[in-house]
């Protein structure tokens, strides 16, 4: 059983060794965009909400 723990514990660090970390730019350039998109998203799901609200309740309930 302990055998197979340490080989465990070996394979995983052998293949966190193959992993290609981004660099310190890279993370910050990807966070931007993903924190620009979900704030646009965020927009634009605003508007289509006010937009079906506003049709909804001045032609469909008078």
């Amino acid at each position: 059983m302990l055998e197979k723990i340490k080989t465990f514990a070996s394979d995983v660090r052998s293949e966190f060794a193959k992993i290609s970390w981004p660099t310190r730019e890279e993370l910050i350039n990807s966070t931007n965009v993903v924190l620009v998109f979900s704030a646009a998203f965020a927009v634009f799901i605003g508007v289509f909400d006010l937009l079906i609200t506003f049709v909804w309740d001045k032609f469909l309930f008078r």
